[in-house]
Parts: structure tokens; C-alpha cells; sequence
């Protein structure tokens, strides 16, 4: 039913990569948990910014300017896309993990002794590394929450025994970039408010693939990635303004205190956000266009595109599911009940007893098929389920692929290993 209104051939089109030929036939791209495609509109943004707009800011000739515009209206841009009501809370920086070392940085500066830091073993290791160290820089314990294996979905008795009176920060994943596994945030956040603890949540895994709401959820500082959302190799950080003003951040002293460029260190890629702006904009052009309506609001297209494309999505994740099961011997890690598909995203690992993750994946690249084998960072998890140092085989879908994609994957995978 989905496929009869959502434009599947109109959003690849935007896409010159799909078009790439990898083993006879059109590459599948099942590679986007690791970086999305781009859509040429994207490109064209950072081209056009290098040849007719480059310069630094913060002087009156026209370049500077219009670089001064271009960063106002990205912020603006991510606020529509997060769902914040004041641009000044958006920081930019290299990637997600560099920003979260920042945060991880300045929040250490204000806990010591007794203080404790939770992470959970469902998360990247770029929402466990940085706390891990800033508890062991500040003197406070680290805690895990633990997970359920059969399912790989977070033990919430471990989160109530983890979060105590003593904590003052959890960091939580919105979604497990390895099971794709969603994580119930606001419940941990109620949890971790209710003993007057902060909460980051990392929305890299999620950002693809359903629409984010600050607002909405509570968090206190919320990270994502736009190169896993169809734009360039950047990271982008929100947290509530009192926090950004107030905490201890690294910075030059020739370096504004105005918000956010007190957390913006050094030069930015202004090419990267022209490009974070037009992998915004190429979201909200999808809602436009599966509701038919060109004339809604950024934030409402948003709202929109992502209804559709967790749809999709999830019928294709429903196919590869099923397809998978079929296969004597593999194991799926993560949630398989079709009842449960709005519990996961749209992300799948498994492993089979008669060949390695890895060369599987190698059989299927020559295919033309591209799969990630591995840990993913996801080294809490991994560990947990007794997967090191092999890791499990990874196949991710996003919005621009195909159901023929999906039983193209299913089949070969079939085929390598009978």
C-alpha cells in the first residue's frame, strides 16, 4: 500500500550514487548505518558555497556576509529539525563523537568524588568512551545499565538499580546502531530527572530514519550526525541554553561567549553546513511531496517525511525480517516479532555458524552489494552478547532503497551460504 503513494523513484533520482554499477547490476547500498548517500542538491550546496560565497565571518564585505547568513540559517535549519525553539542552542563541530568529548569535558569540571556517570551496554562507544573518561577525570564512578539478550532492548531493572540519588548524568542511545534497537529515552529521562540527573541522548542512529523533538522528549543535550542523514561529515550538538551559557567549555580567549559560537572552536566547515542545511531541506522536500502539500512549513514537512518514511522503512526491514528467518542457521540479534517492528529501526545484524561476518560481506561486495561486518563502536554490546572479536554481519536500509533491493540481499545471502 505504501509503495502506491511514497516516490520511491523521484528520491532515488536524487541520488547519482544508486546509479553506480558493482557486480553486474546497480550497487545496493545497505551500508548507510556506517554514512548515507548524498543527493545531489547537497553537493551543489557546498560547491556553490566554495565558488561563490567562501570567506570567514564577521566582516562587511559580501562573502563575509553571506557566510554570516548561511550560519544563521542553518542554525535555523537544525532548530526546525530537532525540534528547538531557539537556534543559539545548536553547536556545530567535526562529528559527534568530538562534540560529545567536548560535553564530556566541560560536564566533568563540575562533578567530583560520590558523583556517578551512567552508560548503557546497548550504546555506541561514542555515548560510552567520553563518559568513561570524564567519570575517571572527575573522580566519579561509572555504572552500566544492562541489557536483555534475547531481544537486545536495555534491562530497565538495570536502569532503575544504575540511576540513583548519586547520579548526575546518563547517556543513552535513542537508537542501537548494531540490534537498531529503540531505546524507550523518555522513560530513562523520567527516571534520571527524577533523582535530578542530566540526560544526553545520542540521536545518531535515529536521525535517518524518524523525526527528532527535543522539546517533546526533555533531554538536556541530544547529538546526531548529518552524514548518516544524507549530508556531509559533520556533528552537531544541542543542549539547553542555561547549560550551554554556564558550563566550563575549552575555547580561545580571543573567543566569543556569545551562544553557540563559545562551543564552536576554530574555523568551521561553513561548506559543511551549506550541506547540513541542504540534507535538511532534501528531508522536508519528501514531505512535501508524499503529502502534496509544497507550501508547508520546514518543521511540518518534517513532521510529514518521516510519518512516510518510517512506513517504508519498516515494510522493507519487515521483508528482510522474514527473508532472513527463512535462512537455516542465522541468527538475527534484535527484535524479529513483526508485532515489535515499531520497536526497532530499520537496521539488521546477524551471524551464522558456517562463515564469518566478514566474509560474507565479502562474498556479498562482489555481488555489488555493500553490508558493514564488525562491532560498529558498538563494543559494550558485543561483548555483552559474546560476539568479539568477529562482530556480526550488517545490513541497513534507508529511505532511497528498494523492496527489489531487499530480496536481491535476501536471496544472496541464501545462495553464499548453502
Amino acid at each position: 500500500m505504501v509503495d502506491q503513494v511514497y516516490p520511491i523513484e523521484n528520491i532515488r533520482s536524487c541520488f547519482p550514487s544508486l546509479g553506480r554499477i558493482a557486480g553486474g547490476r546497480e550497487a545496493v547500498f545497505f551500508d548507510g548505518p556506517g554514512g548515507s548517500q548524498v543527493p545531489s542538491s547537497v553537493t551543489d550546496a557546498m560547491s556553490d558555497y566554495l565558488l561563490s560565497n567562501n570567506a570567514n565571518t564577521g566582516m562587511s564585505f559580501a562573502t563575509s556576509l553571506e557566510t554570516d547568513e548561511l550560519i544563521s540559517d542553518v542554525l535555523q535549519a537544525c532548530a526546525d529539525f530537532i525540534g528547538c525553539d531557539d537556534p543559539a542552542e545548536i553547536v556545530f563541530g567535526q562529528n559527534m563523537t568530538s562534540l560529545n568529548f567536548q560535553l564530556a569535558g566541560a560536564l566533568s569540571r563540575t562533578w567530583g568524588p560520590g558523583d556517578e556517570v551512567v552508560v548503557t551496554r546497548l550504546d555506541h562507544d561514542g555515548n560510552v568512551g567520553p563518559w568513561s573518561l570524564a567519570a575517571e577525570w572527575s573522580g566519579a564512578t561509572l555504572r552500566k545499565v544492562d541489557i536483555r539478550s534475547e531481544d537486545c532492548t536495555l534491562d530497565m531493572e538495570s536502569a532503575y538499580e544504575a540511576i540513583t540519588e548519586r547520579t548526575v548524568l546518563v547517556a543513552v542511545g535513542a537508537a542501537s546502531n548494531l540490534s537498531g534497537t529503540i531505546n524507550d529515552v523518555k522513560k530513562i529521562i523520567e527516571i534520571a530527572h527524577g533523582v535530578g540527573a542530566e540526560v544526553v541522548v545520542d540521536a545518531v542512529h535515529f536521525a535517518p530514519h524518524a523525526l527528532i523533538d527535543v522539546s517533546e522528549l526533555g533531554c538536556d543535550f541530544l547529538l546526531c550526525s548529518p552524514y548518516k542523514f544524507f549530508g556531509p561529515h559533520q556533528g552537531l550538538l544541542w543542549g539547553k541554553k542555561e547549560r550551554l551559557e554556564g558550563l566550563p567549555v575549552a575555547k580561545l580567549r580571543v573567543a566569543t561567549e556569545e551562544l553557540p559560537f563559545r562551543w564552536m572552536t576554530g574555523t568551521q566547515s561553513h561548506e559543511g553546513m551549506a550541506g547540513t542545511k541542504a540534507a535538511i531541506e532534501h528531508i522536508a522536500w519528501v514531505g512535501r511531496e508524499v503529502s502534496g502539500n509544497p507550501d508547508l512549513s520546514r518543521r511540518d514537512a518534517l513532521i510529514e517525511a518521516y510519518s512516510a518514511i518510517e512506513e517504508y522503512e519498516q515494510d522493507l526491514c519487515l521483508r528482510m525480517l522474514e527473508g532472513l528467518g527463512s535462512i537455516e542457521g542465522i541468527e538475527v540479534w534484535g527484535i524479529t516479532e513483526p508485532s515489535r517492528i515499531s520497536e526497532r529501526a530499520p537496521t539488521v545484524s546477524f551471524t551464522h555458524p558456517s562463515m564469518s561476518a566478514k566474509e560474507i560481506g565479502e562474498r556479498l561486495a562482489e555481488r555489488g552489494i555493500f553490508v558493514w561486518a564488525g562491532n560498529f563502536y558498538a563494543l559494550e554490546l558485543t561483548e555483552a552478547l559474546g560476539l568479539e572479536p568477529e562482530g556480526v554481519l550488517r545490513a541497513g536500509v534507508l529511505h532511497y532503497n528498494s523492496m527489489e533491493e531487499v530480496d536481491f540481499f535476501v536471496e544472496s545471502v541464501a545462495e553464499i551460504l548453502e
